[in-house]
């Protein structure tokens, strides 16, 4: 009877082991299943960041709109803030502050030139201090 429980080992595959001894076949797929759960997780993550890096060039304003959006999106879960992201940092915005600095300096050719602390004189002539208020009403 032993001889027949020792033939019927022998017909096994060879993943299969004997008790005590380490079942390689479960040691490999362990650390395949390790591996590629941090694979995924690094490529969930760079995958969640590419609106962040592709807003890095433009305005400040804008990558900061479409970080805080990504983050929204991480911790929230809800893809509408990174698809809109996306879309954010895909777009260039129109530089707006250089436009309305542009205007301001013509404005100011166009007034003589006047600086901001010409301006700042202007108005400190044009409003008159406490002491001045209170003898003109007396």
């Amino acid at each position: 009877m032993a001889e027949s429980s020792h033939g019927e080992l022998g017909h096994l595959p060879s993943f299969i082991t004997a008790p005590g001894e380490t079942d390689t076949l479960f040691v490999i797929v362990v650390v395949a299943v390790i591996l590629a759960i941090l694979m995924i997780g690094v490529l969930y993550l760079k995958l969640h960041a590419l609106p962040e890096h592709m807003a890095h060039s433009s305005n400040h304003t804008q990558f900061q709109l479409v970080a805080v959006m990504g983050l929204v999106a991480l911790f929230t879960h809800n893809n509408l803030f990174w698809i809109l992201a996306l879309f954010l940092a895909s777009i260039q915005l129109p530089d707006y502050e250089g436009l309305l600095r542009s205007i301001s300096e013509s404005l100011e050719k166009m007034a003589g030139g006047k600086t901001d602390e010409a301006v700042a004189e202007a108005a400190d002539i044009a409003e008159p201090t406490a002491d001045e208020a209170t003898k003109a009403e007396a």
